[in-house]
This record gives C-alpha cells, structure tokens and sequence, in this order.
C-alpha cells in the first residue's frame, strides 16, 4: 500500500509531486501566515513596530501639545489650531496595523483612539437644551464678499437679536447698514467691526489691540434682562509661510489687549463676538480664554468650524462669555458669499 504522502515512481522512471494530506482547520489557522508556520503567534508581537511608533507618535503630540514649543515658527500654536485633524491619524494607523497583522500595532492604536476621543469625544455628542433668552450671532462677512445682497437676507433670517459683523469695508457698512435697519434698529461701527442690536446699545469704546486701527471696541446692550458688555474683536490675521511659519506675532499682542480689557470690564455679564483668528486650543489666546466659556463647547453640536468657508477646517470665530451666561444652543450658518461662515448661540441670561 502506497501511503498518500510518499512519491510514486511511475513506470517511465519519473516521480510524481508529493501529495500533502489535507490540513485540518484550526483557531487561528485564518490568519495569514500561519499557512508555512506553526510558530505564527510569536510573529503577531514581532510585527509592525514602525506603526506602533507613529502610534506612540500620535499619542504625544496630542497629550503633550501645550509642550511643543512655539520658540520657532510658533509651531505649537500651528499644532494646536488643527488638532482635532490628528483624529486622522488613528483609521490609518489601524490600516497599517491590520495590513502588517500585527498585534503589537493595533495594541499601539488604542491609545491615540483613547486621548483623542477624552479630548474631543464630548464635541461629537449635541450638548443643546433650549430655553434661552436671546440669540448672538458673529460673521465675517469678508471685504470681498461675493453676495453682500446673500448675506444680509442670511443675517436678517438668522434670529438672532444681537449681530456682530467684522472685516466691514466702506461699501460693507452702507450695505449692511441700510440691509438690517428693519430688524435692528440699534447699531454702531468702529473701524471695521461693527455691531447690530435689536435691543438698546450704549456706552461705546474702542478698545486698543495694539495694531494702530480698530477692529474691535465694548458697547453695552441692555436686553430686557439685563444689560451685557459686548465686545466685537477682529485678531489679526495669520499666516502659514515656508521660510517663517506660522506667523502669529500680532495677533498675540492683539490677544493679551483685548484679554486685558476684558479682564477690566466692570459689567458682570460680558460677551465677545468676532473673527479671533485662532481656537480654543490655541494657547497664545490664553489672555481671552482661559477667563472666558466658548458657547460651541459647552452647548454646540460637532466642532463648530468655521474657516474656510468651503471646506471649514479650523474655528476660528468665536462666541466666549463669563460672568453667569448659560449657553443653551450652538451652530454654524450656512456658507454665504464670504471665506468664513457666521456662528450663532443662544443664551440664558
């Protein structure tokens, strides 16, 4: 008897292929590999350190960002403004880890998964309860925007009683002026920030962001509530170049200003609406918001980005408040004729 694994010599002299017994299936015997070894878990562990690294990588950029120092290029504040996008990183890094089939990797992969969702996972959830007394509104409404006729029908169909607007040009203010009078009999512009009130405004200064023009003052509006300090602010802007970085020397000074005057507001209840050019994350706007509560934060549905107006990738217009206003609702406009989209809350006084 010829046993199924030995080679047959046939008459001519020549030999058959060997004939392997069928291999049994057992747990594990899926994964790919096992095949030419029995010894396969060992390798699971051996397997896609390099992902592991990028893991590792990953989890600190987004446990230790405030520690990436901002010395050149002001690369920490660059990191911080995007950080949400590093959440990317994670199904990639799961991909890799799945096509090495190591363990070792996806073992790594958890642990940005984990910091990123205790960082942002509470934005992903709708925060919103209803119930406020009032609604603000923030936009910048862009020197070139495309549809100042588009804006002005958004802004007036928005709701909101409180509107602030920045980056006005000349045109912009006769525009908007003439467009909103029906809905907010109040309003006042400084430079090219201006704001629109269906409730009284009064008491109106300039406050100084150290940039030689304005782009931002305080008014008080007294809501049939009460009254509120509201500050309008446009931060200058910033830039992403090659040879500097992210250059963000002046809005920083902008910031420290305009933190600085609102730290001296005498009014409890204080709002500020503007285009701050920068987030939440973002440690060089600590003089603003390290006092002060975002209303996207504590009451908004998703992220809340705003810029660019496209595909937004980055909030950068902000509602903040401190003194005892409750954020109740937070969202984001639809995209009008300007590169930002307008931001609105709803607050209980």
């Amino acid at each position: 008897m010829v046993r199924a694994d030995e080679a047959v010599a046939p008459a001519d002299g020549g030999a058959t292929p060997v004939r392997r017994p069928r291999r049994s299936w057992r747990p594990g015997s899926w994964w790919p590999g096992s095949r030419w070894s029995g010894s396969w878990r060992p390798g699971l562990w051996r397997r896609g350190w390099i992902v592991a690294g990028l893991a590792l990588l990953t989890t600190l950029l987004l446990v230790l960002h405030s520690s990436v120092p901002n010395g050149y290029g002001n690369l920490g504040s660059l990191l911080e403004t995007f950080l949400p996008w590093l959440g990317l990183a994670v199904p990639v890094l799961l991909a890799l880890a799945l096509l090495r089939r190591s363990a070792t990797a996806l073992l790594a992969v958890l642990l940005p998964a984990a910091v990123w969702l205790n960082l942002f996972g509470g934005l992903l959830t709708d925060k919103s309860t209803g119930g406020g007394d009032f609604t603000v509104l923030t936009h910048n409404v862009a020197a070139a925007n495309t549809d100042p006729a588009g804006t002005v029908k958004l802004l007036n169909d928005s709701g909101a009683q409180i509107v602030a607007l920045e980056e006005l040009a000349a045109d912009g203010v006769r525009t908007y002026s003439k467009g909103l009078a029906a809905a907010y009999p109040y309003h006042v512009v400084e430079g090219t920030v201006g704001l629109w009130s269906k409730y009284p405004i009064s008491d109106t200064r300039v406050v100084d962001i150290k940039i030689g023009w304005t782009r931002a003052f305080r008014s008080t509006v007294t809501t049939p509530q009460g009254p509120l300090a509201v500050y309008v602010a446009h931060l200058p802007s910033v830039r992403l170049k090659f040879d500097s970085g992210f250059t963000a020397g002046r809005r920083d000074v902008s910031a420290q200003a305009l933190g600085d005057a609102i730290e001296a507001e005498p009014v409890k209840k204080v709002l500020l609406l503007g285009d701050l050019n920068g987030t939440m994350n973002d440690r060089s706007l600590a003089p603003v918001t390290s006092q002060m509560r975002s209303a996207q934060g504590a009451a908004g549905d998703g992220f809340g980005f705003s810029w660019p107006s496209g595909f937004p990738m980055a909030r950068i217009d902000q509602i903040l408040s401190k003194g005892g206003l409750t954020p109740t609702n937070s969202w984001v406009l639809p995209a009008d004729g300007s590169d930002h989209r307008a931001v609105a809350a709803e607050y209980r006084y």
